[in-house]
């Protein structure tokens, strides 16, 4: 039985915390903030409560497989899981709405034949077939596998361009372009926007970014009664379970090195943790931790931030409404969230919404008062009549992110994705120093609830299994 420090409380951290006690370790979890579940927070006021963080799970199967290895009682005996449907509303520049069911390609096709014209259906469920074979070819080395040594591989575009749409000639084509040459128009902009709200560039991402509206329409989006950060309550209860230790309001310093490998963590009272293994579930910048040399991934991609307006509504929710809605703009893409949850309202005369929109990762204390005009205008076309029905609004901000979970700028990272020559990887969960392992979002295979959870089997098998270890089959 090892010492295992694991740094921070976050999903990825605690799904990796859970996995290494079931193996027999003696796992303690440090964290700075007075609270578990890192960007997957909680607000609450006046009988309303809001997610803080993701407000949808993608790949629930990441969370089913932890609760399975993990202990006697299943995720659904734990939280109720409810699959989003519609899957999602487009409120397009020009006012129209074009709704999308959930799982049925078919349903997909002729919703989109009637507001596109004929064959808009098959152009869509086309591109993600051709998704559907770049997530068969990356599946298991970007999500499933420990980063390979020959991660050079994964810089790659595994997205098959048509023949013809002059999308090869010089060099795998972006997102963006795969958009406007194999959709086009407003049908094009559907993609690209299901891709932006990831906090991920079109114009920059590889093709391979098709592989996240794929992931949503083949295995849904889905809420947790209650909101998000009951998922996070469920997992930290899994690990106290499992007799993991918690302790909270204690910052880490550093990562200790005795003999040429992790010993434990300075903490900030000056203190000292001695560990066999140390696990880092944050950003690994903040603490210097050492990455592997050779011109392996080191930063990750590009990140992005979040503005986030918290809104307590008067007024019933109405039946027609749906849970996510991407509100277009020439200067800006909204997503308001509307969950039919008697648990986050005050009573069924109120409602609580969410709205959000990608920002750079630094930004001002707090939100100006014109970004928040705006937002609110671009909201109220996804809720009719939101002006006359606002109580009151809370803005979060990227400093507000970056307070509660101690990310530089309120930075939040995307998923990885293969393609761009590696630039949208993450560090690889081992480090340069031995002992020490890299979970969480900014690791091996990047952001995201789904990809976070799965940096907990991937570290949990390099420490329990060593080195050789290349995934679970």
């Amino acid at each position: 039985m090892a010492r295992i420090a694991v740094i921070g409380a976050g999903m990825g951290a605690m799904a990796t915390a859970a996995r290494l006690a079931v193996a027999g370790h003696r796992v303690t979890v440090y964290e700075r903030g007075s609270t578990y579940g890192g960007s997957v927070g909680r607000y609450e006021r006046e009988g309303f409560a809001f997610d803080t963080g993701p407000g949808l799970l993608h790949l629930p199967a990441v969370y089913r497989d932890l609760f399975v290895k993990t202990g006697k009682r299943p995720l659904e005996d734990c939280v109720e899981l409810v699959q989003v449907d519609p899957a999602v509303r487009h409120v397009l520049a020009d006012g129209t709405a074009v709704t999308l069911p959930g799982g049925s390609r078919g349903g997909a096709a002729a919703v989109l034949d009637q507001a596109f014209g004929a064959g808009a259906g098959d152009r869509w469920n086309a591109v993600l077939g051709r998704a559907r074979d770049a997530w068969n070819a990356t599946r298991r080395p970007l999500l499933e596998e420990p980063l390979r040594p020959d991660w050079q591989v994964l810089g790659r575009d595994p997205y098959p361009a048509v023949r013809g749409s002059g999308l090869l000639r010089r060099r795998p084509p972006t997102l963006a372009e795969v958009a406007a040459r194999e959709l086009g128009g407003e049908l094009g902009e559907l993609l690209a926007a299901r891709v932006r709200a990831y906090g991920v560039d079109p114009a920059t991402a590889p093709a391979s970014a098709a592989v996240l509206p794929y992931m949503e329409q083949t295995f849904g989006s889905w809420y947790v009664r209650g909101g998000m950060r009951a998922l996070a309550t469920a997992v930290h209860e899994r690990c106290r379970e499992r007799k993991v230790d918690f302790v909270f309001d204690t910052p880490v310093r550093e990562v200790l090195e005795r003999d040429g490998r992790a010993a434990g963590l300075l903490l900030a009272d000056g203190s000292q943790a001695a560990a066999d293994f140390v696990v880092c579930g944050v950003d690994p910048r903040q603490l210097g931790v050492p990455l592997p040399a050779g011109g392996a991934p080191a930063r990750g991609p590009g990140v992005t931030s979040r503005l986030t307006l918290l809104l307590a509504l008067r007024g019933a929710r109405p039946a027609d409404a749906v849970h996510r809605t991407l509100v277009h703009s020439p200067g800006a893409q909204l997503t308001v969230l509307r969950p039919d949850d008697p648990a986050v309202r005050l009573d069924a005369d109120h409602e609580a919404v969410t709205v959000s929109a990608v920002c750079g990762p630094e930004g001002p204390g707090g939100a100006p008062a014109g970004r928040t005009e705006e937002l609110l205008d671009l909201a109220a076309r996804a809720v009719p009549g939101l002006r006359e029905r606002l109580l009151w609004t809370q803005a979060r901000t990227p400093a507000d992110i970056e307070a509660a979970t101690g990310a530089r700028g309120g930075a939040v990272p995307p998923p990885a994705l293969a393609g761009a020559a590696g630039r949208m990887l993450y560090p690889a969960n081992t480090t340069a120093l031995p002992g020490l392992f890299l979970s969480g979002g900014w690791a091996h295979p990047g952001g995201g609830l789904a990809h976070a959870g799965m940096t907990g089997a991937l570290v949990a098998g390099l420490i329990v299994e060593g080195a050789g270890f290349r995934g679970s089959r």
